[in-house]
């Protein structure tokens, strides 16, 4: 008897999935475990694998096709087996899946800002506790509640997506004009990858197909929504309206910080960190003087976690993602800087797995590289806080009545005043500011 293959939720937050490159073809082998495809989530490319042996005797969709979870895509049966005709449903389209998205509901929104997008689970980070240990504190009535899947993007119809390329290849290709089915693929099984598009050169005038829903001759075009952005557009207007938000700025001495950076490094070359990981470092230590900080707002309740799990914003091609530094407070700069590193590599490609970027209990977002001073970052609900890190910049400061020329850096926290009382959001930034002036207070 034939086994169906759906489209599996392969996030917490997925409600549908672009379905990249099939791995397997009609009357291919197929063992419990293998790859049948490669499925594009909003935050990352994961493995649809099989559930059942046999042999894949039908393909439901092609490559590059948005389709809804639990839908079909396929058939697992025994070799010359007819795949079911009417008893399968035909996947569901992205309209539908984008209507179901806006239907209202009542349920509560893990949200992401502008600056971090990661999402947060209402289960315990890393997976539920043992019954025998106390994960969060409940502060209201029990009660659940549960994040609103995403909706997904358009995805391109044309004949582009039967050319075996990964995703971050077509989205450099179109970038960058060039016709994507004349590379020649370097990657498995010719697949053509991110370099190949890097070596290629644009395609002549007049032959390059004109972007998606820019007629030639207009003046605009039109560029069809990412999963990620998408994702992005949602989350900002669930988040701007409902969290009654306050900001606090201090500016923070980072002279003694910089030096203590530089004599560990000369020390340890191949332990490098940077100043926002040092940042990282000493939010989770305030953080452990401060439970009101690292917590959830539950709708019924506030949830004041025991452990510290940072989530880190990181730029990425298609909008931002918040990779988790976790049990932040338990690690040295050098282990948190190593960390911060691999994350940020590996969520660039898409390559993060969900438990790795979703379940923070507060997070930071730095734009100083940028050469930004200050700015507000939007709280990743259910999150009660967010911090916003500016550049560091030598000043002229007045110390001990002498005007000195000093390395200072400006911070912002965000905070949701329904857990968030103005002065425990004031002592928080205090306890992190001392811990920053005076870098003897962290355990390096």
């Amino acid at each position: 008897m034939a086994t169906k293959i759906v489209m599996e939720a392969l996030s917490p937050t997925m409600e549908e999935g672009r379905l990249v490159e099939w791995k397997k073809n009609e009357g291919d082998p197929v063992a419990v475990g293998d790859v049948l495809a490669e499925v594009e989530t909003d935050k990352a490319v994961m493995e649809l694998v099989a559930r059942a042996a046999g042999t894949l005797i039908k393909r439901l969709v092609e490559d590059g096709a948005i389709v809804a979870v639990a839908s079909p895509v396929g058939w697992i049966g025994e070799a010359g087996e007819a795949a079911p005709g009417d008893s399968a449903a035909a996947p569901a389209t992205r309209a539908q899946a984008v209507a179901r998205a806006a239907e209202p509901t009542a349920t509560s929104v893990p949200d992401g800002p502008t600056e971090s997008q990661g999402e947060a689970s209402t289960a315990p980070p890393g997976g539920p506790a043992p019954a025998s240990q106390t994960a969060y504190v409940d502060r209201a009535p029990r009660g659940e509640s549960q994040p609103i899947p995403e909706a997904a993007p358009a995805s391109a119809g044309d004949d582009t997506a039967r050319v075996k390329a990964s995703p971050v290849a077509r989205r450099m290709a179109a970038d960058k004009g060039v016709d994507i089915a004349s590379v020649a693929g370097t990657g498995p099984e010719g697949r053509i990858v991110k370099r190949d598009i890097e070596g290629a050169s644009s395609t002549p005038a007049g032959m390059a197909a004109a972007p998606t829903g820019a007629p030639i001759g207009t003046a605009f075009t039109d560029i069809p929504l990412s999963q990620m952005r998408k994702a992005i557009a949602k989350r900002l207007v669930q988040s701007i309206g409902p969290i009654p938000t306050y900001y606090l700025t201090a500016e923070v001495d980072m002279e003694r910080a910089a030096e203590a950076r530089d004599v560990l490094i000369a020390q340890d070359e191949k332990g490098k960190f940077s100043f926002n990981d040092v940042v990282i470092r000493a939010a989770a230590a305030a953080l452990r003087q401060h439970a009101w900080v690292n917590a959830w707002w539950m709708d019924d309740r506030v949830r004041q976690w025991q452990d510290i799990h940072i989530g880190v914003a990181v730029a990425v091609e298609d909008g931002l993602i918040t990779p988790i530094v976790r049990h932040a407070d338990r690690k040295t700069l050098r282990a948190i800087g190593a960390e911060v590193r691999d994350l940020a590599s590996r969520a660039r490609d898409k390559r993060l797995n969900p438990g790795e970027y979703t379940g923070a209990t507060f997070t930071i977002s730095n734009l100083g590289m940028f050469g930004i001073d200050e700015f507000t970052a939007v709280i990743n609900p259910p999150e009660a806080a967010i911090l916003a890190v500016g550049r560091i910049e030598p000043k002229p400061v007045v110390i001990n009545g002498e005007v000195v020329v000093r390395r200072r850096m400006r911070l912002t926290l965000s905070c949701d005043h329904r857990v968030i009382d103005g002065a425990t959001g004031a002592a928080f930034l205090k306890t992190l500011v001392g811990m920053l002036e005076n870098p003897l207070a962290l355990v390096w």
